[in-house]
């Protein structure tokens, strides 16, 4: 089997972006490779953030992904901040990483313009994510399209490590999410909880209903009678993720002849998205209900990660030449 890694910032409680563009892939790949998922909480503090609430944040995030199907039996569930190695490795593969590669990383510059003060850490941080994955010798990474830069830098870093040190990482391969890109509510930016464009997975069946009502459809729908293109509607794109394809046809159908009205696609969508989520939303308050439980899920997938991780940091350290400490 191939190993898998991804990782996901401790956000809280999931939204349905991350649900259907990332999680349930997960939930999927469990059963046919060996996965890692970490909830990775170093990469968090490269933007500005609220320490009281960082642990509180990753602590909803495990309950979600639990909730949401990630096993802890079939999947390796961890924070990153408990496997010391990672930040470990991340500086020993600075000293492989072109500063111009990093610069020219689409993510920085974008979130670089937002700031009066860059840290070291944002321009760095795709050194962090290339540690994560080439720490467990992971050959698969599901990404979106907009981390495949990311993903290609990794690969470079693989490769002059490689170069000057022997053949040891494996260069990762892609594997694009099948969802299509969900936009949030409005219609115009990516799902993200700052923007309050979100559906979450642990929302009531009541306030699914209260966001999604509103939310932006084709704007050539102006009126009932109006034919629709559901290839460019967001709401279509959501019924993708949590309606069969029988009623997606329909959909389809119904928008593109006017026969119905977007209030009528939007009460099915909410329908399929209510069925879905209410069984993970049950499961989510029992986790809940058992913090002590969550925490032991995540120092024994902490407690399997880092016995990869040392192994690996055995043998990268042997090659870059350090004085191992445990020889007389």
């Amino acid at each position: 089997m191939a190993r898998v890694f991804s990782g996901i910032q401790p956000s809280g409680e999931l939204h349905i972006g991350n649900y259907l563009g990332a999680v349930k892939n997960w939930v999927r790949l469990q059963h046919q490779h060996e996965c890692l998922i970490c909830i990775v909480d170093l990469h968090a503090i490269t933007q500005p953030y609220e320490p009281a609430e960082l642990a509180q944040r990753t602590h909803d995030m495990a309950v979600s992904l639990l909730a949401a199907g990630i096993d802890p039996a079939k999947t390796i569930l961890f924070v990153q901040s408990h496997v010391a190695e990672h930040p470990a490795l991340s500086w020993l593969l600075t000293s492989v990483t072109p500063l111009g590669e990093l610069e020219r990383q689409t993510q920085y510059k974008d979130k670089a313009q937002r700031q009066e003060s860059v840290s070291a850490g944002l321009l760095s941080y795709p050194i962090l994510q290339s540690a994560d994955v080439l720490l467990y010798l992971a050959t698969l990474v599901p990404v979106g399209e907009d981390q495949l830069q990311h993903l290609e830098l990794m690969r470079e870093i693989a490769r002059r490590w490689n170069h000057r040190f022997g053949a040891y990482f494996p260069e990762p391969e892609a594997q694009l999410t099948a969802t299509k890109r969900v936009l949030g509510l409005d219609g115009r930016a990516k799902m993200s909880k700052s923007l309050g464009n979100t559906i979450g997975l642990l929302e009531s069946p009541e306030a699914i209903w209260e966001k999604l009502r509103p939310a932006a459809t084709d704007p050539a729908r102006k009126t009932r009678k109006d034919p629709g293109n559901p290839d460019i509607c967001n709401i279509f794109t959501i019924h993708q993720g949590f309606s069969p394809p029988d009623v997606q046809a329909d959909v389809a159908l119904k928008c593109r002849t006017a026969g119905w009205g977007c209030l009528d696609c939007k009460r099915v969508l909410a329908d399929h998205i209510i069925a879905e989520l209410t069984p993970i939303r049950e499961r989510a308050a029992a986790l809940q209900a058992n913090p002590a439980g969550v925490r032991a899920t995540l120092r024994a997938g902490a407690a399997r990660a880092r016995a990869i991780a040392q192994r690996t940091m055995h043998e990268v350290r042997r090659r870059m030449g350090f004085l191992d400490p445990a020889e007389d």
